[in-house]
This record gives structure tokens, C-alpha cells and sequence, in this order.
């Protein structure tokens, strides 16, 4: 069909095909549409559920780089426009870098796509996803998964696609057996037990990500397998597409110029391969017998090749080797059984002046991970447009270039960190107390000392320690614990505790955290065309077998979080008074909230619901700050009995305080059954009193009595005692009394 255009004045016409396919998905109609946008791009698709539109386009460049990796970068943009947002910084109105969630939805695609690219293609290849519109209710990261597969599918990039992708929900009610939920709304995902993302091609699982309320593994398989059904009815939906609007794809060459030079090598120098290989196993990453190997060859086989070249196919050569001992003769790189994991060191309370910390090592992989503890006050705001929301629970991962023995860029966190940061965080979401039991903000931060096979489950641990070395009351204690695969065409072996060159060599890095009672977070991460249900099934079953293990390790140090917090944490609590005392605790222009901290020293903060977070390092200065804020907004009622101190004497009486910030009057005539002409004949300032409340006027002033039991039935009328004229000497001016 043709597009009428005006540009100019000037009628123009687009002659790009409009093509579109739709299906019915969880009661909502997802589309995917191609023509209207991006002609230029190599392929573009533009996809909606919803009101949720989002569009993906691809490009590749003509001419193949040299570079030894596949070089896809996936950039997923989120524009406040999209929700109808125009960002709240006052002098910057245009979005900055993009946020953590943003990079998290970039990775979750690209993880799902980049495993069926094939390994000789090198032509670079851009994504870039662009957020256009959001209802609040559907999640455009996950759209956008679905319509970059799309996208890729019909373009001429070659892939051993299609893909589906599906976010799924699970709902329990109590004593009935769950439910799961394709695609849950966003009222359907606050009442769900977890939130997973599975992408699958018809047969094998590619990509999984996901958080769970300690939830049992054969949920997590179940899930799975439905979510696997769901993605079908999506890639038919895209091959449709393909059929009327798909390129012919490119061809590659069967047999590459690596391959060629892996098989000459293995002919001309195979015995110093093996040399070198045996070599390099001892000294594990560190050594360059390879690099001086692969000057030998050069120099042998003159200009033909360079050293990198040589490098990438020695290097291609051994990780074939460390696979092939494990298929063949079950040994693994460092002499371990297939199921064991390595030695495990704990040391907790590290640090003298943080509120927590604790060092997890597994074998070359060490994270110290620390905890610090701060007032709600404190926790993160998150703009996007789907709205605003805070978090105060937060995790960071720092992997610095020393970790790995090498040298390189510090600075901004990688993609790869906030990855990383983000798993370990979302492993012990399912644990942290509520802001009711717990009230403050949390942030761990995981240094990796060292790494040698994955640091984010060694993180999760750690931070498992830290939290209850800083005395954080979590619900269970969290391990985690990373399963690879070794694949060949008629053998599948699974690795438990897998090392970095294990990782490098193998097919899958499958990560699983969790409590003794379920699963509370996964990731996993694939170099082959998909996993087999069983393959799944098996990994989560291995996981939980050394997830049972670390925890028995974990709890051998630190059982529980320690009862009491640490001297450098501050103290917190939480006083809820009604919205209509709101302004008795500020006070006029914030007078008395300004009087109760510069008095206590502790830091007080009023919520617009009535909470009064009060806070500080010094737990005497938070009962006092607590005790004021009581008395402010405690009503006082007849008959009430309090310990007071006498603040004020008049010749009518004295006022006492009998709460923090409120006082009282006792007349003259109920201070003593006797005549009193004199309050100070009676009392004297700061001395403490018992006194009881007789009446609270219609000015919500306070009258007071020091008279008990009979002595307050003798009590001397007004008259006797000169009514409002106290002493016989002046009037009685009830202005003169101050509250």
C-alpha cells in the first residue's frame, strides 16, 4: 500500500509495504507491524500490546570486522514521553544515560538473541530499541524482545531464529494450587510470587531471568514448560511475517578461515599444543605459553598469519580440549569430581567501622561484600515512563581490573556490573524485612577481589553474611551457586561450581540462588542453540544439591542476623500519629521539629501519611526525640496520672510538663488542701511533681491537680481562695497562660 506523506507542501509518497500480524496473548492483542518506520534500517518492526507500542530496528554493517568476537550491541531507549513524563530535574529536560533497568532489559534481549547468531559471522549489528509509548499496565521490555526477534527474522542478517519471550506470573491463594500468568498486568504483577522471563525458540529454552519468593523448583520447571507454550503462538505470529516480508538471508561459508587454521595447527604442532595446554592447566589464567607458542608458529609460517590469529586459534584449540576432557574422561580443569564444589572460606565483621561485612570465598573467586544501614529517608528514586518509584533496598557489584590480574578501566559500572549487581540484589529481595519490621534503607556494595567463575553468586553469598553480621532480621539465609554444560552431539554433562575457563569453554552458565526452602533468583546465560527440558530440569535440581551445602557452610559462621545492630549504624523508629498533628510536630515554620533535633542531636523526618521516621547514631538521643514526638501528639485525658517537672511559676499557679512539649497549670487551689498564697511556698522550679489532669477546657488548655485521693475532695473552693484573684492580689488573666 502507499503512505501519503506531506513534507514541505509538497505531496510525497512512501512506497514501503505496510505488513501486519497480530495475536491474541493472555486476552490482549499483540501486534507486529512492518513499513511505517525506519525504512533505511536493514529491518524494523514495530510492535504493540496494549496501548504499549515500541519500535526495534536492526542494522549490520557491509564489510566484516576483524575483530575475534561477534560484535551485537542491543541498546534499549526509554523516553519519558512514552508515559506521558517530562523529567523532573529543573535545568535538565532531556534523558541522560540510560537507567539501570533500561540496561537490564538490554541485556535480557541480548542474551536471548545472541546464542543463534552463527559464530563465523562478524559484520556489525546494532539494535536499538525505542520506547514509544506506555499504558502503565504492559511491560515494554518484554514487547520489545519480542519485536527485536521479529525484526531480526526478517532481516537478511543470518540467525537460527525465531525466538518468543514472555514475562510469567504466579498467583497462590492459600490452601488452592497456583495459578501462572502469561504476561501479568501490572496490578497482576504486585500480587505475584515471582516475576521470570523465559525466551524459547518451538523446542529448547535460550534465555532465562527471573526473581522468586523462595518458590520450590518443580514451580520453576512448570513455568517454564508453559511459558515454552506461549512462546510457539508468538513465533508462528513472526514466521507469518516472515513469509510475506523476510529477506533471503546471507550465506556463510561452512568451514571458516579459524576452522582452517585450527585444523593446520592441529596437523603442523600438535605435540607443543599439548605442551603448552598442560602448562597453561597448571598455572590456570596466569602464564603466556600460548602468546610465546604462538610467536613460534608465526615466525614459521611467515606473513600468512599474525600472532593474534594464531593466539585466537590455539586459544579455540584448548577450550576444544578442556570440553573434550570433560565428555570423554570426566576430568575436569582443576581435578575436580563433576558435582563438587571448591574449597569455601567465610570471615564476617571484616570491617571495624561499617554496620556489616563478610568475605565469601570460593576458590579463586572472592567477593567482600558490605552492608550499610541508613533512614528511609535515604532510599533511591527511579524516573522512567512508566512513573516514579523508590527502592531501599539496593545492591552494587564492583569488578575492578585487578580482580582478574589485569589492568584496564575504572570509572562507571559496566554493563556487565549492573548485571551482576542486579542478580545478586534480586536473589535477596525475597528475604529483606518489610520497612514495618525493618525500618531502613539497606545497601550492599560487593567488591570482587578475585574471580575465577562466578562472582555474582559468591556476592550473593557474601551478602547474605553481611546482612546479618549488620544485624538485618532476614527472613533465611540466601546462597548461590552457578552450573555449566559441556555438550557434544550425543553427550550432555553438567558442571557444578564452574571455573572461569569452564565458563569460556562450555555451553552455559546457569545460575540459581535460593533458600533451604526454594528458588529466589536465576540467570542464565547459553552459547548453543537452546536447553532440552531435561537439561532444566536436571540444573535445578544439581543447584539446589550445593545450594543445600553453602548453606550449611554459611550458617557454620553466622546461624542468624545479630540481635543487635552495630554502635555506627544509626538508630531508627517509627512513630505513626495522625495527619490532622502533622503540624503540631513541624510546628510554625518548622519551629518545633527544628527545637526537638537541635535538643536530642537525633534527626527527625515527618511523612505526609503521619510517619515520623527519628533517627540516630545515638540510641538515647531517639528515645528522647521519641518520647517528645509521643507527647506532642498524645491526647491527654482526664483522670491521666503523670511525673512532671515544674517549668513556670506565676502567682496564680505553675505550669508542668508532663509530656515532652506539653504542659499543664496547677492552680494554686490544687496544689495543697490548705490556703496557698504563695506557689512557691509549694513548689520550685525543676522540681518533679505528681500530678493528675482534671479537665482539658474548650481552649484544649490543660488543668492539672497535685491533690489525691481525699486530699482532693478537701480541696479549697475558688472562693475561698480569692477565684481568679490567687492571693487576693490581681485578676486571674487566663491569656497569661502559655501552652
Amino acid at each position: 500500500m502507499e503512505n501519503n506523506i506531506f513534507l514541505d507542501g509538497i505531496k510525497r509518497t512512501n512506497t514501503m509495504k505496510l505488513v501486519t500480524k497480530s495475536i491474541e496473548l493472555s486476552g490482549r492483542t499483540l501486534s507486529l507491524e512492518v513499513g511505517r518506520f525506519a525504512e533505511q534500517a536493514s529491518s524494523a518492526v514495530l510492535a504493540r500490546y496494549g496501548d504499549t507500542m515500541v519500535l526495534a530496528t536492526v542494522t549490520a554493517s557491509s564489510k566484516e570486522t576483524s575483530l575475534d568476537y561477534f560484535p551485537l550491541s542491543v541498546e534499549y531507549v526509554e523516553r519519558l514521553y512514552a508515559g506521558g513524563r517530562i523529567k523532573g530535574s529543573r535545568w535538565v529536560k532531556r534523558e541522560g544515560r540510560p537507567t539501570d533497568d533500561a540496561i537490564l532489559a538490554g541485556r535480557v534481549i541480548d542474551r536471548s538473541i545472541r546464542p543463534l547468531f552463527p559464530k563465523s559471522y562478524k559484520h556489525d549489528v546494532q539494535i536499538i530499541i525505542t520506547v514509544l509509548s506506555v499504558d502503565g499496565d504492559n511491560d515494554p521490555d518484554i514487547l520489545a524482545l519480542v519485536a527485536v526477534s521479529a525484526a531480526i527474522a526478517i532481516s537478511p542478517i543470518p540467525w537460527n531464529g525465531p525466538v518468543g519471550g514472555v514475562r510469567m506470573g504466579y498467583v497462590k491463594s492459600e490452601g488452592e494450587k497456583g495459578a501462572f500468568i502469561i504476561n501479568p498486568r501490572q496490578t497482576e504483577q504486585a500480587s505475584s510470587e515471582f516475576d521470570f522471563v523465559v525466551s524459547s525458540n518451538k523446542d529448547k529454552v535460550v534465555m532465562l531471568e527471573g526473581g522468586f519468593c523462595e518458590t520450590p523448583e518443580s514451580v520453576v520447571y512448570d513455568a517454564v514448560l508453559a511459558a515454552k507454550e506461549a512462546n510457539v503462538m508468538i513465533i508462528d505470529c513472526i514466521n507469518e511475517l516472515v513469509q510475506e516480508v523476510g529477506k533471503t538471508k546471507i550465506e556463510l561459508a561452512e568451514v571458516s578461515e579459524l576452522d582452517e587454521l585450527k585444523n593446520k595447527l592441529t596437523k603442523d604442532y600438535k605435540k607443543e599444543m599439548q605442551e603448552a595446554f598442560a602448562k597453561k592447566a597448571e598455572k590456570e589464567f596466569s602464564g603466556d605459553e600460548l602468546t610465546v607458542l604462538a610467536k613460534t608458529i608465526v615466525e614459521a609460517y611467515g606473513t600468512d598469519y599474525s600472532v593474534k590469529d594464531i593466539e585466537g586459534a590455539l586459544d579455540a584449540l584448548f577450550k576444544k580440549q578442556v570440553k573434550e576432557n570433560v565428555l570423554k574422561h570426566g576430568k575436569r580443569f582443576d581435578g575436580r569430581k563433576i558435582d563438587e564444589i571448591r574449597p569455601i572460606e567465610i570471615e564476617v565483621g571484616i570491617l571495624p567501622r561499617t554496620h556489616g561485612s563478610a568475605m565469601f570465598r570460593r576458590g579463586q573467586t572472592q567477593a567482600l561484600t558490605v552492608a550499610t544501614l541508613g533512614t528511609p529517608s535515604l532510599e533511591q528514586l527511579i524516573e522512567s515512563p512508566m512513573g516514579e518509584e523508590s527502592k531501599r533496598y539496593i545492591h552494587h557489584y564492583s569488578m575492578p581490573p585487578y580482580s582478574v590480574g589485569e589492568t584496564g578501566r575504572v570509572g562507571t559500572p559496566s554493563r556487565r556490573e549492573i548485571g551482576h549487581g542486579a542478580l545478586a540484589e534480586r536473589a535477596l529481595l525475597a528475604v529483606i524485612p518489610s520497612e514495618d519490621e525493618f525500618p531502613y534503607t539497606i545497601r550492599l556494595v560487593s567488591e570482587i577481589m578475585s574471580s575465577n567463575g562466578s562472582t555474582s553468586m559468591a556476592s550473593t553469598c557474601g551478602s547474605t553474611l553481611a546482612l546479618m553480621d549488620a544485624g538485618v532480621p532476614i527472613k533465611e539465609p540466601v546462597a548461590g551457586i552457578s552450573i555449566g554444560l559441556m555438550t557434544s552431539k550425543d553427550q550432555t554433562v553438567l558442571l557444578t561450581d564452574i571455573l572461569g575457563i569452564e565458563d569460556f569453554s562450555g555451553d552455559m552458565d546457569f545460575k540459581v540462588a535460593g533458600t533451604k526452602n526454594g528458588i529466589t533468583a536465576i540467570q542464565l546465560d547459553i552459547k548453543i542453540d537452546g536447553l532440552t527440558d531435561e537439561i532444566v530440569e536436571n540444573t535445578l535440581e544439581k543447584a539446589r544439591d550445593a545450594r543445600m551445602l553453602i548453606l550449611e557452610k554459611i550458617k557454620a559462621v553466622l546461624s542468624a542476623p545479630r540481635q543487635k545492630l552495630s554502635q555506627y549504624a544509626p538508630k531508627v523508629t517509627v512513630v505513626k500519629i495522625p495527619t490532622e498533628k502533622i503540624g503540631e510536630i513541624i510546628g510554625p515554620g518548622g519551629k518545633m521539629i527544628r527545637q526537638i533535633q537541635s535538643v536530642t542531636g537525633a534527626v527527625v523526618d515527618v511523612e505526609d501519611d503521619g510517619s515520623v521516621m527519628i533517627s540516630g547514631t545515638d540510641e538515647e538521643a531517639v528515645k528522647k526525640a521519641v518520647e517528645w514526638v509521643e507527647g506532642l501528639t498524645h491526647e491527654v485525658k482526664p483522670g491521666e496520672e503523670y511525673e512532671g517537672e515544674v517549668k513556670r511559676i506565676l502567682p496564680f499557679g505553675a505550669f508542668v510538663q508532663i509530656l515532652p512539649g506539653k504542659e499543664g497549670l496547677v492552680h494554686v487551689s490544687q496544689m495543697s488542701t490548705e490556703f496557698v498564697g504563695n506557689p512557691e511556698d509549694v513548689v520550685k522550679l525543676g522540681q518533679q511533681v505528681k500530678v493528675r489532669v482534671l479537665e482539658i477546657d474548650d481552649q484544649h488548655r490543660v488543668n492539672l491537680s497535685m491533690l489525691f485521693g481525699d486530699d482532693a475532695k478537701k480541696a479549697p473552693s475558688r472562693e475561698r481562695s480569692g477565684g481568679d484573684r490567687p492571693g487576693g492580689s490581681r485578676p486571674f488573666d487566663r491569656r497569661n497562660r502559655r501552652f
